[in-house]
Formats: C-alpha cells, structure tokens, sequence
C-alpha cells in the first residue's frame, strides 16, 4: 500500500499542436493498487488507470546491487515493505553460518525480539544499501517492516536506509573493518553500526 500521495503520470487524450500527447504529472490520492514494485494510480483529471514501476535492482557504486527510484517519490511515500520469512534470531543465526561463505545477510530485526530474513522468501527490499544520511527510513507496524521515502526523491537516485547494526562487545578490528561504511557523505560516521554501538 502506498500512503499520503503519489505521482501519476497522466496521457491526456487530446494531442498538441506537434501531434504529440504530453505527459503531465499529478499529486494523486487515488492510489488503486500496489503490487510489488508497480502502483496502479487513477489519473483525478481523467481517472485514466496508470500502472508504473516505482523502482528497480541494479549494479550500485556504493555495494553490490542497489534499488534506484524509478519516478519522483515524496517524504512519507511508502515505498516497499521488507519480506521474508519471521523466525527467532537464534534460527536466523544458524541459517547464515551455514551459508558464510556467500557474505550476505539478509537479517532485519523486529522490535518483539524476532528478525525477518530477507534471504529465504525474500523481495528486492533487501538491496537497499546503508547510508549515514539515508534518503529512506524503516517503519515497524504490526511485526511488518516498510522502507519509507524520508525526503524527496528524484528518479535515478539509488535508495537508502541506516542500517545502525548493533553488534555484542567487545568488537576486534578485523570484526569493525567488516561493518566499514562506503557510503560517500560529508557526515559519514565511517561504519554501518549505529551512534549508540
């Protein structure tokens, strides 16, 4: 579900003098449907139905794959929830030391102790990268995580969240070297753990 507006792009019917149909952008309410990476809009001028692809997974300059917005997206525009199958950490924890050698996970952790793992049963949500000043947030509701837009954002742009891992003490070099943010911000912290690790 997408919340507060969103942006439709709307064909009006008649053509311009060139014989071309512009293409003109509307806030809209009138959110359809949200299926994966797509929203279905209803134009408030036509009530055209619209279906856009709101992002897509590619290579990033930062790590690996990234999520890069597709279209403009607004503060407060959910943008996608994080799927996964919800175990214990301690299961969780088992699972990623069985497959070390693939170097990612997946793990996001819920406020009632449990972690949804991206990695089994998954969605394109688990490619947003970290950054220290993150352009998306997550919001908890009900055990279900949505990444949520914080600011403005222009299509292209890659999408990001602050991962602020927290890590038990005490944490070697080599331990911290893996948790190094690659981020690029003024105000980068330098890690992905968070202010309070």
């Amino acid at each position: 579900m997408v919340d507060g507006s969103s942006i439709l792009l709307c064909k009006p019917r008649t053509a311009t003098e060139s014989g071309t149909f512009p293409q003109r952008y509307y806030r809209s309410n009138s959110v359809i449907e949200v299926g994966g990476t797509h929203a279905i809009l209803a134009c408030p001028s036509c009530s055209e139905l619209n279906t856009m692809k709101r992002f897509a997974v590619r290579r990033s300059t930062i790590h690996g794959k990234g999520v890069f917005a597709l279209r403009p997206m607004f503060a407060r525009e959910r943008i996608v929830e994080y799927k996964g199958m919800v175990t214990s950490w301690s299961e969780a924890a088992r699972y990623c030391a069985q497959r070390a050698e693939d170097g990612h996970t997946f793990l996001f952790g819920l406020a009632d102790s449990r972690v949804i793992d991206g990695a089994r049963g998954g969605n394109s949500a688990r490619w947003f990268n970290h950054a220290c000043i993150a352009n998306c947030e997550a919001v908890e509701e009900g055990g279900r995580v949505f990444f949520e837009a914080k600011r403005t954002i222009r299509p292209g742009e890659e999408l990001f969240i602050d991962y602020a891992l927290e890590l038990p003490k005490p944490w070697s070099r080599k331990t911290l070297a893996g948790y190094r943010c690659h981020c690029g911000a003024k105000r980068c912290r330098g890690t992905m753990l968070g202010v309070s690790s």
